[in-house]
């Protein structure tokens, strides 16, 4: 009995020491899961660090190239410049700068199409030009080929005596008849003008009674 009792009480013992090791081991933190979660968390938090950061950077691109492009804008618009001496410690601002390159480019549009037009003006005069210059030489090579031709001819004096007389008749007609006011009433009066003074009978009329008046006064 006494040896019985002797080895329930070290068992006793061994069990309770072992509770205590169980309930002293579960109450000591787990070093190693810790370090686990420790390496898993960091690169998370490495990974954000790197976006934020690239981020920023590319944010920070992102405006110095806005500010870069308004300063192009500025050096080369003319209308940004500034004019008034009062604001001239004032920077402008990007609606003002945008503002002026909308309206400096609306302005060249419209400079680019009246060259456009002027240069179609020009060709026509150029094509005009060569069509007479053709006509010329054809007139001098014939007169060269009959140099008598020409001594029977009227002066130049008598043609635009003729002339003359010719466009002052209708000029007088068409002041009295069109009105020009306004382009409606312009547009209105000069195609009745036209019907009535310019029919084939009444320039008829006009041609002979002018010419009859220059041979009158030269002979």
């Amino acid at each position: 009995p006494a040896l019985f009792m002797e080895n329930a009480r070290k068992g006793s013992i061994v069990s309770r020491a072992n509770s205590i090791g169980s309930t002293s081991a579960s109450s000591v933190p787990n070093t190693d899961d810790e370090d686990s979660d420790c390496a898993q968390e960091s690169p998370k938090e490495t990974y954000k660090d790197q976006r934020r950061r690239a981020h920023t950077q590319a944010e920070q691109k992102r405006r110095d190239a806005i500010k870069k492009g308004y300063n192009d804008l500025q050096a080369i618009v003319p209308t940004c410049e500034q004019q008034d001496f009062s604001i001239s410690s004032q920077k402008l601002s990007k609606a003002i700068v945008l503002q002026k390159t909308i309206d400096y480019i609306q302005f060249l549009h419209k400079e680019k199409k009246k060259q456009e037009e002027e240069v179609s003006t020009l060709r026509k005069d150029v094509m005009a030009l060569k069509i007479m210059k053709v006509n010329y030489e054809q007139i001098v090579k014939a007169h060269q080929n009959n140099p008598n031709e020409g001594k029977n001819q009227i002066s130049d004096e008598v043609k635009f005596s003729v002339f003359q007389g010719i466009m002052d008749s209708l000029f007088q007609s068409f002041n009295t008849s069109v009105s020009v006011t306004s382009f409606q009433e312009l547009s209105a009066c000069v195609f009745s003008w036209i019907e009535e003074h310019c029919k084939p009978q009444t320039l008829r009329d006009i041609v002979i009674g002018v010419l009859h008046k220059v041979k009158s006064q030269l002979y």
